[in-house]
């Protein structure tokens, strides 16, 4: 209908003579036109992918930076398995890995902050990455919303079945002796499992030859194959293969046994005080991403990690479900701007060390 249409439909003049309203109708397709912008506004925030009350209305994928079998991607699975029972939706894995997890953790820097492109990361991507590897595409502190963390872990030191030494004093011996002729593994530069055997060597002054790999999991399956002698990896992922003596391990990060590898010595144990981190997961979303929907995913995050199943899958692996204070977007940018502030310079230094 025309807009003249439209005002002689309204009555013409007021003599009822139906006159042409195009005499006075500028100011009347103003009107008419807010109207229908307000009325398309109305209806597109009604439908908006943004929106918290139909969220999520579709299948919702989580990056796993890492190839899979690594600790994040065995994490990742347990809890988004557990999210989408809350969410009542499928949650798929998609695993990205390369470049010390930095290519998947940066496709999820620059996805759509609608929600449905999640990041299931660790201190590799998150706290590592950013100090080793340089021209980096992506701010772990500016380019993310936190979600929540999903897991603690300490670190096991492993080695191939076979490799010479029985316990940790002989371990360490032994790399002092050959040097450069044992190769350890890692997942990348910038990987959790590159920091942490970055910081145990250089805490013990040794230097093994480093050979890289796309993620932990191959990594981890070149040590049971023989084709490396040892990696440093978190408990989660090498705790099965160390019980069914495919591995051994020597020590475990921290001042504690793992109650999964109770056989094994704590760091504090063996007189290595400073190897003490415990690697955490969380899920992160792409900056930007509502507010709503981001308090949704927390708080579907938090009823997960409540489920007694989904703990018990964790604790059977190593792994700490987050007390109820240490959940949540705030406690994870704590964690996070407090872990680069304490780790970053350490890890610079180990490294300008390592590279001598």
């Amino acid at each position: 209908m025309h807009f003249c249409d439209l005002a002689a439909f309204s009555g013409g003049d007021k003599g009822g003579r139906g006159a042409p309203a195009c005499r006075t109708s500028a100011k009347f397709r103003r009107v008419i036109a807010a109207f229908i912008v307000g009325f398309v506004i109305a209806a597109v925030g009604l439908v908006s992918p943004g929106r918290a009350d139909n969220y999520p209305s579709r299948t919702v994928t989580v990056i796993v930076p890492y190839p899979p079998g690594g600790a994040s991607d065995v994490v990742a699975r347990i809890v988004a398995d557990g999210m989408s029972r809350v969410l009542k939706q499928t949650i798929v894995i998609e695993n990205v890995g390369g470049a010390g997890g930095t290519i998947g953790t940066a496709r999820v820097a620059a996805a759509d902050p609608d929600g449905y492109t999640l990041l299931a990361a660790s201190m590799g991507s998150h706290v590592a990455a950013p100090a080793l590897t340089p021209k980096l595409r992506y701010d772990s502190t500016k380019d993310f919303e936190p979600i929540g963390l999903m897991s603690n872990a300490p670190v096991a030191v492993v080695a191939r079945k076979d490799f010479p030494a029985g316990n940790l004093d002989e371990f360490i011996a032994y790399l002092k002796a050959h040097g450069d002729d044992v190769k350890q593994a890692h997942g990348g530069i910038g990987s959790s499992s590159h920091m942490a055997c970055l910081l145990f060597t250089w805490e013990l002054g040794l230097k093994p030859r480093l050979v890289p790999y796309r993620g932990t999991g191959p990594a981890l399956n070149d040590v049971i194959g023989d084709h490396v002698d040892f990696f440093c990896e978190q408990v989660v992922s090498v705790a099965p293969s160390v019980k069914s003596k495919l591995i051994k391990a020597y020590v475990v990060s921290g001042d504690v046994r793992s109650a999964t590898l109770p056989d094994v010595p704590s760091a504090k144990e063996k007189g290595i005080p400073k190897f003490n981190l415990s690697i955490w997961s969380a899920m992160f979303a792409p900056k930007g991403t509502p507010k709503e929907i981001a308090a949704k995913l927390s708080a579907a995050l938090d009823k997960t990690l409540d489920d007694p199943l989904v703990a018990k899958r964790l604790s059977d692996l190593g792994a700490t479900v987050p007390a109820k204070t240490e959940r949540g977007p705030a406690h994870l940018e704590q964690v996070l701007k407090a872990d680069i502030a304490r780790w970053h310079p350490i890890l610079k230094q180990a490294m300008a060390q390592a590279q001598k």
